[in-house]
């Protein structure tokens, strides 16, 4: 069999489009079951890309290159803007629409998305129990290995800026609270107005982002299902609400104070 070459590509063919379009297979006959399908399926292809790009992001903050390192984080941003506009989509379902297909959901839950957890700890969760660790090897490995806010230090340190050693090699395993130290240094990286600064607000509208989402799907939640439990017999609101606000680079807020 002649193998394909690139002359023998169509749009349908490269985008796999058979394949991507036979994933929606909605378990009842509800016309709006359809909608909630693609939009969680879409959440989860700009999670991968997300989880894409912030690898990216590493690297080029580790090997000091400022200019394509803010491409990228504009472009997570971006791509975070783009997630949240989509609830405006999911909220046009009503609680009537969605209370038709929702007892066929069984124990699936949106707190089930392991590209979510995966993007928490690359941002720096770390709170993760030791059961949802040891069932996701993905997981494990990036709780390993820095997460965002290191390789901003490492960026820092090689631009000229003094990050204590201690702080640089410490336990990625560990999550990061804050430090007073850092903040003071953030706080002269502000102050000089240069391209580190521009870095550091990139960091800022990627955690800005990510609360942003996390607000709106609390609503999209109270909005559709009210204070119920959640599908999948998770607390649904009540949690999510707990999660609002959670800073993942909390120097960076705490330094707009001094």
């Amino acid at each position: 069999m002649t193998a394909k070459t690139s002359a023998d590509l169509t749009y349908g063919t490269y985008l796999r489009l058979d394949d991507l379009l036979s994933c929606q297979r909605p378990l009842t006959e509800s016309h709006d079951e359809l909608l909630f399908v693609i939009i969680h399926q879409v959440y989860e292809l700009w999670f991968k890309q997300i989880l894409h790009e912030t690898e990216l992001l590493q690297e080029r903050l580790e090997a000091g290159d400022s200019a394509r390192a803010l491409g990228t984080a504009h472009r997570i941003a971006k791509i975070l803007k783009t997630v949240v506009g989509q609830m405006d989509i999911l909220e046009t379902m009503t609680p009537r629409q969605f209370a038709a297909f929702r007892p066929e959901l069984g124990s699936s839950s949106g707190f089930q998305s392991a590209q979510f957890r995966h993007l928490e700890a690359v941002l720096g969760r770390r709170d993760f129990t030791n059961a949802v660790i040891s069932d996701d090897a993905a997981l494990a490995a990036i709780v390993a290995r820095r997460p965002l806010f290191a390789s901003l230090l490492r960026y820092l340190n090689g631009a000229g800026w003094q990050v204590p050693a201690a702080v640089l090699d410490r336990d990625p395993h560990e999550s990061w609270p804050g430090d007073k130290q850092i903040q003071d240094l953030l706080a002269d990286v502000y102050a000089e107005a240069g391209t580190a600064a521009e870095v550091c607000e990139a960091f800022v509208d990627i955690d800005e982002g990510v609360q942003e989402w996390r607000y709106r799907h609390v609503k999209m939640v109270e909005r559709i299902i009210g204070v119920k439990t959640g599908t999948g017999g998770s607390a649904g609101s009540a949690y999510l609400r707990t999660t609002l606000f959670r800073s993942a680079f909390p120097d960076l807020w705490e330094v707009r104070s001094q």
